[in-house]
């Protein structure tokens, strides 16, 4: 599997987790030059920004450890563009991270890390 597919495949589960907790999915694979969202949903009255880490393994750690500095500053910065781009500069919005993980190949953990920003 290429992995684009793993990609689109780890963001399928995402999806499909977040539908579960009730979330509207907005949008997916928001691009601009340098920088993705995976996802963008809507928790209640929240408008929420949400990087997906998928592994299959642990050989690299974590899914969630591959969140970076750098990695923040990236979505930080297409977070702003977004809401700008939508004119919604004073929209109450947080970041999550939706951590899948498939070592297991049976049943996929899947767990949400609110607010990865503070």
């Amino acid at each position: 599997m290429t992995t684009v597919k793993v990609g689109n495949f780890g963001e399928e589960l995402a999806c499909a987790y977040l539908k579960k907790l009730g979330w509207k999915i907005i949008a997916r694979n928001y691009r601009i030059r340098g920088g993705e969202i995976d996802i963008i949903a809507q928790d209640k009255n929240q408008l929420v920004f949400v990087e997906v880490k998928f592994r299959t393994t642990h050989r690299f750690g974590l899914p969630i450890e591959s969140i970076t500095a750098q990695k923040i500053n990236t979505l930080t910065k297409t977070i702003q563009f977004y809401l700008a781009e939508k004119n919604q500069q004073h929209v109450e919005y947080r970041l999550d991270c939706v951590s899948i993980d498939l070592t297991d190949k049976i049943k996929p953990e899947i767990e949400l890390i609110k607010n990865i920003l503070n």
